[in-house]
């Protein structure tokens, strides 16, 4: 089975700790010079031989820093003094960051943020999967990197201090609401929709409420999965697209297909296709979407990816097929895995918004040379925050 990632920070070799450093403690004042960006957001700077995790800073900053967390190889801190500027450091788009967990990187200029998740990438791949850094590719940007969010999840909490009803999202640095008038990085129709909420809020703490803008042209049940960045979304498809052509599959199977977004962008590349999604709203809203463009050369299966991959791939010539999977963040599960490695469809596509999943399942894919991968290519749909969407290109080898 595929290791599960671990909540903690990934040491490189350099980062770790010598034995003989003596600990830091809980509300010790270190000052650190920042040197890198962890995956996550978070700064990391050293007390002596200590690696110190830090948010809401730069590389290249100096900071004065209160030690909140210690643990057996590294610590937390907060900044309460910002020494050093970096010339990368701009001023947030949003009155809440810092509070809202939301974003992370909104004090680094989006420039900056383009190129230091490039690097995380790159380090998380060749340090979780062991891959060459050339196989990562430049981040694609976003056109949007403020106003592009269509969907969000905000909640309700009952503040008894206050004697108030919070409504917004979880804070950064608990899991409290922040309560929130708009959001920087959501579309101006999901800001008007906040408004509206606001007006009449739930009638209670610790509920949930779902804010969308629907897709044009698409039918998406309420709670079935489509991307949240309009803006970057014909550039992810044509990504897809022409490592499509580039090997020359015919075959089309969409794991994890949602409302068929990408079989059915796809779908003139190839001569068929197969669905394949355990929500059944979204499978019966992916044919109702095929129907609505008059695209007759594929067709859509409800029920568990892992169950009906096999007889899926039975159906199609695999010297001929791609796989294309679009899992949850979790990523796939090591069935599934196996089953490609056996079956071994020409090339799989694998669309990701957790390069560290992406990186552990990738490398059970290409053990023992069974794939290689040809490319991956990161495009930034959360600008602002921790997150980035890959597509990984795996052609078979033997």
């Amino acid at each position: 089975m595929s290791a599960p990632l671990s909540p903690e920070p990934v040491l490189s070799s350099a980062d770790r700790p010598e034995p003989s450093a003596a600990a830091p403690r809980v509300g010790d004042r270190v000052t650190l010079d920042i040197h890198d960006l962890a995956f996550g957001g978070e700064g990391v700077g050293r007390a002596g031989e200590f690696v110190v995790f830090v948010p809401f800073v730069c590389p290249g900053e100096r900071v004065e820093v209160k030690l909140t967390e210690v643990k057996k190889n590294f610590a937390r801190g907060e900044m309460v003094r910002l020494v050093t500027t970096s010339p990368d450091r701009v001023e947030p788009g949003c009155a809440y960051f810092g509070e809202c967990g939301g974003c992370q990187y909104q004090h680094l200029s989006y420039a900056a943020q383009v190129l230091w998740k490039q690097k995380q990438i790159t380090d998380l791949f060749q340090r979780v999967g062991g891959f060459d850094a050339a196989v990562v590719r430049p981040v694609v940007p976003c056109p949007a990197p403020y106003g592009y969010r269509n969907r969000v999840l905000v909640r309700s909490q009952w503040n008894k201090p206050a004697q108030k009803l919070n409504l917004g999202f979880i804070r950064a640095d608990c899991g409290l609401v922040c309560d929130i008038e708009s959001c920087a990085i959501a579309e101006p129709g999901i800001n008007q929709a906040i408004t509206a909420w606001r007006k009449n809020p739930p009638p209670k703490g610790g509920l949930k409420t779902l804010l969308r803008i629907p897709p044009e042209g698409w039918i998406v049940p309420e709670h079935s999965f489509f991307q949240n960045n309009f803006f970057l979304l014909p550039a992810l498809v044509d990504g897809v697209r022409a490592r499509l052509a580039d090997a020359g599959s015919r075959h089309l199977i969409d794991a994890y297909c949602g409302v068929g977004f990408f079989s059915l962008s796809l779908a003139a590349s190839v001569d068929s296709f197969l669905g394949v999604e355990l929500d059944v709203p979204a499978i019966r809203a992916a044919r109702q979407n095929q129907q609505d463009r008059g695209i007759t050369n594929g067709e859509y299966v409800a029920g568990d990816t892992d169950a009906l991959l096999p007889s899926l791939l039975a159906k199609r010539d695999p010297a001929k097929t791609a796989v294309l999977l679009d899992p949850p963040r979790v990523g796939c599960r090591p069935p599934s895995l196996h089953v490609l490695r056996e079956t071994g469809p020409a090339q799989i596509l694998y669309v990701s918004c957790h390069p560290a999943t992406l990186a552990r399942d990738l490398k059970l894919l290409c053990a023992d040379d069974r794939y290689r991968v040809a490319d991956v290519l990161p495009f930034d749909m959360f600008p602002q925050t921790q997150h980035v969407e890959c597509v990984a290109d795996l052609r078979l080898v033997r």
